[in-house]
């Protein structure tokens, strides 16, 4: 029998019909992985599994109970979300065990010591690098991933375990770690609702494969059944050539961003060039510090010494206004801390780059910032059933789209890629590539900070990669083999580039 019965769900908010007649089984012991499209309900259903949205129609039963009637049934339900969603100011023993009812670190006087005690165990079963006693802010995000999947674990009533993305911030190392727990979590007679976009993890992992697309159960099978080609076609409801290559097309310009001797928070003596009309990758290790290269460089982070030149002119380091007036533009992996403006529509949030144009005397014509707003959404591709929205309503991939074509209002000359698919869905990918090509062809330097070794070589011309916060090797795309971009990545120089 089935723990978690999921029969006829459908559920409505304004507008938008988020889930239509969805009916799944869960059994323990199995990996059940949700797959879709950004858009395709996967949220939704989740937020109904964990009890913070009703069904419109339908119902759940959790061990042949509804749990809208029995609340405690909720609690047989652990979730690790996608978004990073822990306490930074307090220790990682705190957030291990928050509430702290479920530590037994004593009734009426709090037991620090013995909070900390009962810590270590899983710290040393999750192979995070931490002590109890660290704060959260302290600890690489990798670590502060594998701790959330840890508090989940440590709720006792659990019986499903929802992991929600769980390996977005991780290396193929940790990603085994996080694989080990979910066997040992199967192993213990619970079951797990797997959600990724990565197919390689989805067929490693997965005892059975449930297809949503459009609010709709498509298909479930067992994931011995499905190769990636079939996935991709039940996801997307069309044929979709995931081998495509999307490195620019036509000879490359003269170089347009020159860094020599940069060195910053983490990192030191980073130089590289990028060409006009060209895609430059940037790979490494969670902790390599691309990121605080790229943040140095836009103005984000101090830097401590070494300069640059944008288009043969001195670049003023230090300054994000200089920045973006000057055309350098910094697109950030968390997208929802520092790419949009989440309390704010669709409109607004693309506006803002339009002020210039749409503004006089501080007051904005509307109706001018409603026609550019509709132009971009339309250029973009963006998915909104109104500019009103929103955004934060969004799926990932159309933010990303909204963010990028905000970008573009402002005429950038480099734009700065820092894991721009992050959560994104293989078609909403293809199209994130395409536009990063066609921004190339049109003559922007585009830099592409990825952790995906697959999607650095099917972007980028040239990849750069970096190890500790030091330059490591730099590679030509045509000639460079995957084990000595591997090798380059975990810090061994190589002068041998070749396949």
């Amino acid at each position: 029998m089935a723990y978690l019965r999921i029969e006829g769900v459908g559920k409505e908010f304004p507008g938008v019909k988020a889930l239509d007649d969805v009916s799944l089984e869960l059994s323990l012991g199995e990996v059940h992985t949700l797959a879709g499209e950004n858009g395709a309900g996967k949220s939704t259903l989740v937020k109904i599994l964990t009890g913070t949205e009703r069904p419109t129609q339908g119902r759940v039963l959790i061990d042949g109970r509804d749990p809208q009637q029995e609340g405690a049934l909720f609690k047989t339900i652990a979730y690790v979300p996608q978004e990073i969603n822990l306490f930074t100011n307090l220790s990682v023993a705190e957030n291990l065990f928050m509430p702290f009812s479920r530590s037994h670190a004593g009734r009426w006087l709090f037991d620090r010591r013995g909070l900390e005690a009962r810590t270590r165990p899983w710290l040393e079963r999750f192979k995070i690098a931490a002590q109890p006693s660290d704060k959260v802010r302290d600890i690489s995000i990798s670590d502060q991933q594998l701790l959330q999947i840890a508090r989940a674990c440590t709720q006792e009533t659990m019986k499903v375990l929802i992991l929600d993305e769980p390996t977005s911030s991780l290396t193929d190392t940790e990603v085994a770690r996080v694989f080990e727990v979910v066997r040992e979590v199967i192993a213990a007679n619970c079951a797990v609702v797997f959600i990724s976009h990565k197919f390689d993890e989805m067929f490693e992992i997965s005892d059975v494969i449930s297809v949503l697309r459009n609010g709709r159960k498509i298909a479930t099978r067992p994931a011995g059944e499905l190769d990636h080609r079939q996935l991709v076609t039940l996801m997307s409801g069309q044929e979709v050539d995931i081998t495509a290559r999307m490195q620019p097309e036509g000879p490359l310009g003269d170089t347009l961003l020159k860094v020599e001797g940069l060195c910053g928070q983490g990192f030191e003596e980073v130089s590289f060039e990028l060409r006009r009309g060209e895609i430059l990758g940037f790979a490494g290790l969670v902790g390599a510090r691309r990121s605080e290269v790229m943040q140095t460089l836009f103005g984000f982070l101090p830097a401590r010494a070494g300069r640059a030149t944008l288009a043969g002119e001195p670049w003023r380091l230090g300054d994000p206004h200089y920045s973006v007036s000057h055309g350098l533009f910094y697109l950030s992996e968390e997208r929802k801390y520092h790419g949009i403006f989440p309390g704010q529509s669709v409109r607004r949030n693309i506006g803002m780059a339009l002020l210039r144009d749409t503004s006089r005397w501080g007051v904005i014509d509307a109706g001018r910032e409603r026609r550019e707003v509709a132009k971009i959404i339309a250029d973009y591709e963006i998915k909104t059933p109104t500019m009103a929205r929103n955004i934060a309503l969004l799926s990932g991939g159309n933010q990303q789209k909204a963010i990028i074509g905000r970008a573009m209002a402002c005429a950038p000359r480099v734009l700065i890629f820092d894991e721009p698919t992050k959560g994104i869905d293989l078609r909403t990918k293809m199209e994130i590539y395409r536009l990063m090509k066609a921004l190339a062809e049109r003559g922007v330097g585009v830099v592409l900070v990825s952790s995906e070794m697959e999607e650095l070589k099917r972007c980028a011309s040239r990849i750069v990669t970096m190890y500790e916060g030091r330059v490591s090797g730099e590679f030509d795309i045509i000639d460079a083999s995957s084990s000595a971009l591997v090798a380059a990545i975990h810090g061994q120089r190589r002068n041998d580039h070749a396949a």
